[in-house]
């Protein structure tokens, strides 16, 4: 998962994901109800194997292996929070969102100018548009590059080119992006 994949799954969140795997596990048994069966069922293991991970007894319990360790936590990712995502999500779509992003951006210029590329932190707003731009790319499978470009065209309008006023003609593009944060509300 990109950047700006995590950074909007991050955003959308409002409460931290369970960490530690008997947290995770406990989350999924909430879930389901307490059904060992149905959470096993999901993970794709027996009943008996799920029952192994959540005893109190000691000696009895058995750790998950890398396989499942990584299955239970994207169950739990899926899980978490679906009414808050979608009205966060809708939210963002209405009213927009902040971009917090360190990246070298570049110019056609003369070397030795102002406009010669470097690295600039920017925090902007970005419009409802570029969210929902987003979330449909990134609900078709679009890479982190193309969710670049979509970011990259949305920040030159709104900060460079101060949206519409000034710098035609302007190219952006992103080259180095070390950080990348959003932030919705």
């Amino acid at each position: 998962m990109g950047e700006i994949a995590q950074g909007l799954k991050q955003a959308l969140r409002t409460r931290p994901v369970p960490r530690g795997i008997e947290a995770r596990l406990r989350f999924l048994l909430t879930v389901h109800h307490g059904s060992t069966r149905r959470v096993a069922s999901m993970l794709g293991v027996s009943q008996r194997t799920v029952q192994r991970w959540v005893t109190r007894k000691p000696g009895a319990r058995r750790p998950p292996g890398t396989a499942q360790v990584r299955a239970i936590e994207e169950a739990v990712l899926e899980r978490w929070q679906p009414r808050v995502r979608a009205r966060r999500r809708a939210l963002a779509e209405a009213e927009g969102f902040v971009l917090h992003i360190r990246a070298r951006f570049g110019f056609a210029a003369p070397a030795g100018s102002s406009d010669d590329p470097r690295v600039r932190w920017i925090t902007q707003y970005l419009p409802g548009e570029v969210a929902r731009e987003l979330f449909v790319a990134q609900d078709a499978g679009a890479g982190e590059q193309q969710q670049m470009v979509i970011l990259a065209r949305a920040l030159g309008h709104a900060y460079f080119r101060d949206s519409g006023q000034r710098a035609h003609g302007l190219h952006i593009a992103f080259a180095d992006v070390e950080f990348a944060d959003f932030s919705i509300g």
